[in-house]
């Protein structure tokens, strides 16, 4: 169960300056999912947005993710870092190669983990609705290979932040292992927690595979229920723990909201805290996006019913002005409440149109084409999403639809107000810190069916009303979702987390 780096040939051995070397440490964060290179939901875009913003602040940000297939689609040339080098885990070594794009934009420094034995394949976690059985030791390799190459690959200092479960074994490593814990004393580590609902359960025969010392699967760490828990082993070991938004992270505390894990969530005390995502508002604006059918702006919204007319056409549906014409994108999965959407009985009664964009569970995509069919000239429905169809269908719909079970931030809530398409959204995470009910939006709170329908009878009433509608519209589009609003927090929690490493030495 050793964990050990050999280096074959010379390469690797003198850093590759993607840091500057300076005193102040480089950001270095490790995901699964990065944007646009591999998306299933909003830790793609939360993880990149919160990257470019820390350049554009000044910070030096390395990323490091796996070279999936679908890399290769939005960045064909890619050039080596140094030589392979090879990774024992368990009682396997793996070849890793690292790569860069041949010409990289500005931005952060991206840097992709080849490993073909887990990262070649069709899919990103799974592929037929299956997870693959060895995702555990997939991201475990992961995350142990990134450790040996950041100080081969960056000079200076460094700040380790993690995301969600896949990346936490890290912090277990750097902590767990006696030549890590001397590599990394210094280091300090900060982890988030984009969707504690996943939170990386294996069994517990998996413990050789991924290298875990047996001394760290015990209550007060990994193991949980029986089970190994990557992400609870990633919160037991950070300096500092940030979910997506406060109210989410009063949720975690709780046995409702917790996932199981509100003990640890609650033993965390400080070091835990929550930071509202945000959205790069230069690519989400109305005003200047080449995506949409016509601009407009907040002093002058007429160009908004130009684009619900192409909405309508593209799905289509009659093009009915004025028609309420309800949006949904997203992951159709039960946490976005598509149970609520289809045992309604109020809005599919209702003289008014529905277009939803996003795929997922394959019941959820049946009832939906089914309803299609059904109802043609007031449902439509696409499966294959793309960034430009999300950005018209903010551009065109009226009211944007949000019933989530839970929601620990949420981005396309975010998207609708700028494009003054008002949410109807349930009061939880981060759709309660950035909805102002009757003001940018509607908000119900239980999750029932009963006390949607009266949310989406909330929003009628006001769409009833041109004028109400359009002061609704404008304070939505004013408000303001950059990164820059969260600057301040995060350089607090980097700050709070090194004054930690500090003391750990």
């Amino acid at each position: 169960m050793s964990t050990r780096v050999h280096l074959p040939t010379p390469g690797l051995g003198t850093p590759i300056v993607l840091g500057t070397g300076q005193a102040k440490p480089t950001i270095v964060h490790l995901t699964a999912e990065y944007s646009p290179f591999a998306r299933t939901g909003g830790l793609a875009e939360a993880v990149m947005g919160l990257a470019n913003f820390q350049v554009r602040a000044g910070a030096d940000v390395v990323v490091f993710m796996p070279l999936y297939r679908t890399v290769r689609d939005h960045a064909p040339d890619l050039a080596p870092l140094g030589r392979a080098i090879g990774v024992d885990l368990g009682f396997r070594t793996e070849e890793v190669r690292f790569f860069r794009e041949v010409h990289p934009p500005r931005g952060p420094k991206v840097v992709f983990v080849d490993i073909p034995s887990a990262f070649a394949r069709g899919g990103i976690y799974g592929e037929g609705g299956r997870d693959y059985a060895d995702n555990a030791r997939r991201f475990a390799l992961f995350s142990r290979a990134v450790l040996d190459a950041i100080p081969r690959l960056i000079v200076g200092p460094v700040l380790i932040h993690a995301h969600d479960w896949h990346t936490s074994l890290a912090l277990m490593y750097m902590r767990s292992y006696e030549h890590l814990r001397e590599r990394y004393a210094s280091t300090p580590t900060v982890l988030s927690v984009h969707n504690a609902g996943y939170q990386g359960h294996f069994p517990a025969s998996m413990l050789n595979e991924c290298g875990i010392p047996p001394e760290v699967y015990d209550f007060h760490h990994l193991e949980w229920y029986g089970r190994i828990n990557f992400l609870k082993g990633g919160l037991t070991f950070a300096d500092m723990v940030v979910t997506v938004s406060p109210t989410h992270a009063q949720e975690l505390r709780t046995a409702g909201g917790g996932f199981g894990l509100q003990d640890v969530f609650q033993w965390l005390g400080s070091r835990f805290t929550g930071i509202t995502n945000g959205i790069d508002q230069s690519v989400w604006d109305p005003s200047t996006d080449d995506q949409i059918t016509a601009r407009y702006t907040i002093e002058d919204p007429a160009n908004k019913a130009r684009c619900k007319a192409a909405l309508q056409r593209s799905f289509g549906l009659p093009q009915r002005r004025k028609t309420p014409l309800f949006g949904f994108t997203g992951r159709l999965v039960t946490q976005k409440g598509l149970d609520l959407l289809l045992g309604s009985h109020r809005i599919w009664t209702l003289d008014a149109q529905f277009v939803f964009l996003g795929a997922g569970e394959a019941r959820y995509e049946r009832a939906l084409l089914a309803l299609a069919q059904a109802r043609p000239r007031q449902v439509g429905v696409q499966l294959d999403f793309t960034d430009r169809l999300e950005h018209r269908l903010m551009a065109g719909a009226d009211i944007f639809l949000m019933p989530s079970q839970y929601e620990p931030c949420g981005l396309t809530q975010l998207r609708a107000q700028r494009y003054g398409a008002l949410p109807v959204g349930r009061r939880v995470g981060g759709i309660a810190d950035t909805i102002e009910d009757d003001v940018t939006g509607l908000l119900f709170d239980e999750f029932t069916t009963a006390s949607f329908d009266h949310g989406i009878s909330r929003a009628l009433a006001r769409f009833s009303d041109p004028a109400a509608w359009t002061a609704r519209m404008r304070a939505a589009m004013r408000r303001d979702f950059g990164w820059e609003r969260a600057a301040e927090r995060y350089d607090d929690v980097y700050r709070r987390a090194t004054d930690l490493a500090r003391r750990r030495r």
